[in-house]
């Protein structure tokens, strides 16, 4: 499977200079400034999951019905949930759907830098919310999956989460694996939601951010194409969930027009007319 690494090796180089290093490496170094570095696909990634996740917790509320939250409360999960971006959004749509005291939510990431801020936030978060569902954070890092199944927080007991979002990670685990263990932590019929960069800017960028030395600092990445993505996760045994808004295939795609430029940022406008983010609903056959 190429990287994007690779990938980019072959086309001309701006005069950045670039260092590639370990995925869990680079995101401790990017932490500490990950949600404010400008990064537009977060922003889009941000944006479309405000119409997403209510979708999501829909589904998830009406195939798992909690009776009583005092002694049962179903699993969602936030896999590879870095700074917490969308974990939060995550707790403010259950809030939203009158289900914050319906569900335990548990945050998911290889890099402790990540997690470090994430604690801070879903703290700040739950400090100034009415309700809250009970959040748990902890490490799971999806290329070393047999280890890290051995170190899943209690709460998180095998396959039992009903409900599981993956947002902006796949880029850096081959596709295999990843299902493989989102697959191993779900229920039967339980449902994932993944976004993830479009290949079309895949083949031009990847992930990563500039450091204080002014130096391009780049995880490992994968161009996963869509198709790809749909047959891999039929493979690990997920089908297509529709969504408002998806295609034929069952995929929502945006694309950067001059409009959500404006929207996104300066750092934007250099993709206009390319597609650049997509997500997918899945649901695990039984």
């Amino acid at each position: 499977m190429q990287t994007i690494q690779e990938l980019l090796a072959t086309k001309p180089s701006n005069s950045q200079q670039t260092q590639y290093v370990d995925t869990v490496e680079a995101y401790d170094k990017w932490a500490e400034v990950y949600d404010t570095d400008g990064n537009f696909l977060q922003r889009l990634d941000t944006i479309e999951m405000r119409s997403l996740l209510p979708q999501f917790i829909d589904r998830v509320s009406k195939r798992f019905p909690v009776t009583d939250p005092e002694t049962t409360r179903p699993t969602l999960v936030d896999l590879g949930c870095g700074t917490g971006r969308n974990t939060i959004q995550l707790l403010s749509a259950l809030s939203t759907a009158d289900k914050a005291g319906y569900f335990t939510v548990i945050g998911l990431d290889a890099s402790r830098g990540m997690l470090d801020v994430a604690r801070t936030a879903t703290r700040e978060y739950a400090e100034n919310a009415t309700q809250t569902p009970d959040v748990e954070l902890g490490i799971f890092d999806l290329l070393q999956p047999e280890v890290s199944m051995t170190q899943l927080p209690s709460s998180l007991h095998g396959a039992d989460a009903v409900g599981v979002i993956s947002t902006l990670v796949l880029e850096h685990i081959p596709l295999e694996q990843f299902f493989a263990a989102a697959a191993g932590i779900m229920q039967s019929g339980g449902y994932l939601l993944v976004t993830n960069m479009h290949a079309e800017m895949g083949m031009r960028s990847q992930a990563g951010f500039t450091d204080e030395r002014g130096v391009k600092v780049r995880p490992t990445s994968y161009c996963h194409t869509i198709p790809d993505v749909l047959v891999a996760a039929k493979e690990a045994g997920f089908e297509v969930e529709e969504v408002v808004g998806a295609g034929a295939d069952g995929v929502v795609v945006r694309g950067v027009d001059e409009q959500l430029g404006v929207v996104l940022g300066a750092r934007a406008k250099k993709w206009v007319g390319v597609r650049v983010w997509f997500g997918v609903c899945f649901v695990k056959r039984g």
